[in-house]
């Protein structure tokens, strides 16, 4: 049995601390915003097609769904 060089005992368990700070500090925070930017629009979706259907027919949903930029009708 060899016994481990010099620097062997030091580097092999910060390899895991490494990759813990990068996780907590990357993966988590960008996972977390996008899931929840994800959710967000299927929500937007589903509430708003949920409020145009009981809605429909009324004037203020002809409002919502004008072009503001395309001037007076």
């Amino acid at each position: 049995m060899s016994a481990p060089t010099c620097g062997d005992w030091q580097t092999t368990p910060m390899l895991g601390a490494v990759l813990m700070v990068i996780l907590l500090v990357i993966v988590m925070p960008v996972g977390i915003l996008v899931g929840g930017a994800v959710v967000a629009s299927l929500l937007g979706g589903l509430l708003k097609s949920d409020v145009d259907a009981s809605h429909e027919g009324s004037e203020l949903l002809e409002v919502s769904e004008a072009n503001p930029y395309a001037g007076p009708a």
